[in-house]
């Protein structure tokens, strides 16, 4: 798209609306506002307008403009005054006068009767070239008028995690695009993971986006996803949709998502419950094995059909065995696993006090093994007041289970 093209027929640039939806109302709660330009051929993107920096800079902030003020003149001649309404910025150009036309085109409006708690300022931060902090402190200048801000694109650039911490966003924008290849790695879902932690600990939001099949939208009801955003629910246009245009849809797949979900939480209880009643008597049984070393190994041939690994912790953390781990079908003690702290792992210590105060096992979350790289979950037993058994549950029993997601 050639740029001088784009500045001689403003007049043919035009903003379109992408609809959000939440999970709590299943109902349209706002809109991206996207930028297009009136061809005879129909709308064409101007999203490779506004991330060619090769384009004066004050080029495409008119174009940005142009757009915020067709988009806000239709909004405000609009019935709804609580639609929230996205704006993309590109971080760069709005720290060239520190936000300050951004917000003088806002305030112009606010004095037509905008609500500025409606807009909210959406940024992509791996493209900002100039100081983080700078940065952060505009945009906690920008929310002292009720404008939000939300920070698009996250899961692709996971380094970027501390950085988004300093500006801590309203709103986390997830791009879901992942999903649609044959295989996810595990890698991606725990980067979603620690993103979904992140927003949780900074107050934020989860907005997915790019949603184009309703796995996704069930991985983002999954992943605590308040809003969803994509094909599968709503394209842009040039018009805002009715609030309750999915309202049944949404209804009917939440309540299938539900069902799924229960039915995937009764598994792991069940499966929980049989190891707890297994564990119980196999430790009644072995109760005059000589040492943690002996018991693994007995332990190791009952659950060969289960398990690759078996070792036991004290109440710090510090393994009181060596490994029992299965091998090519064998099992092999390693001693020199004896002594090692596992404290430092996530909620280990939280799950001693959990068993020790409960006298019952616990099942965890999946999880990718350091050593094999395997995607795994642990079993974990109270043997006494101080020791623990860990037992390292392989994916091939997971699978065979339903527990393996």
């Amino acid at each position: 798209m050639d740029a001088l093209d784009v500045m001689a027929n403003l007049s043919q640039v035009v903003p379109h609306y992408q609809p959000i939806f939440s999970a709590d109302e299943h109902g349209v709660i706002g809109y991206e506002v996207l930028g297009r330009f009136q061809t005879e051929e129909g709308p064409v993107s101007l999203g490779p307008f506004f991330h060619d920096e090769t384009i004066p800079e004050e080029f495409r902030m008119e174009v940005d403009d142009v757009i915020t003020k067709k988009a806000l003149d239709y909004f405000l001649s609009l019935d709804d005054e609580t639609l929230l309404i996205f704006f993309n910025r590109d971080a760069n150009l709005l720290m060239l006068d520190r936000g300050e036309s951004f917000l003088q085109l806002l305030f112009a409006y606010q004095a037509k009767g905008l609500a500025l708690d409606r807009i909210v300022l959406e940024i992509n931060e791996q493209h900002f070239k100039g100081d983080l902090d700078q940065l952060s402190h505009l945009l906690t200048y920008i929310r002292t008028y009720g404008i939000r801000v939300a920070v698009d694109n996250i899961a692709e650039h996971s380094i970027h995690l501390e950085r988004i911490g300093v500006l801590s966003p309203d709103i986390l924008k997830i791009d879901l695009h992942e999903l649609r290849k044959t295989s996810v790695h595990q890698a991606y879902q725990e980067i979603v993971h620690s993103i979904s932690l992140l927003a949780r600990k900074i107050g934020a939001t989860l907005l997915y986006e790019d949603i184009e099949t309703s796995f996704q939208l069930q991985y983002a009801w999954r992943h605590g996803g308040r809003y969803y955003q994509g094909y599968y629910l709503a394209k842009p246009g040039p018009e805002v949709v009715p609030r309750d245009l999915l309202k049944d849809l949404l209804r009917k797949e939440c309540h299938r998502f539900i069902q799924q979900e229960k039915k995937k939480l009764e598994t792991l209880y069940h499966i929980s419950e049989q190891f707890q009643q297994r564990i119980a008597a196999l430790l009644g049984k072995y109760k005059k094995a000589g040492g943690f070393n002996e018991l693994i190994s007995l332990l190791a041939d009952e659950l060969d059909d289960v398990c690759f690994r078996i070792y036991v912790c004290d109440e710090d953390g510090f393994q009181q065995s060596g490994n029992m781990f299965k091998r090519d079908g064998r099992w092999t003690l390693e001693p020199q696993y004896y002594m090692k702290n596992w404290s430092w792992r996530p909620y280990f210590l939280e799950n001693i006090i959990r068993m020790r105060s409960r006298r019952r096992g616990i099942l965890s979350d999946l999880y990718t093994d350091i050593e094999t790289g395997e995607t795994i979950r642990t079993y974990s037993y109270p043997i006494d007041e101080r020791h623990y058994l860990f037992i390292d549950l392989s994916y091939s029993y997971l699978f065979e289970h339903d527990a393996h997601y």
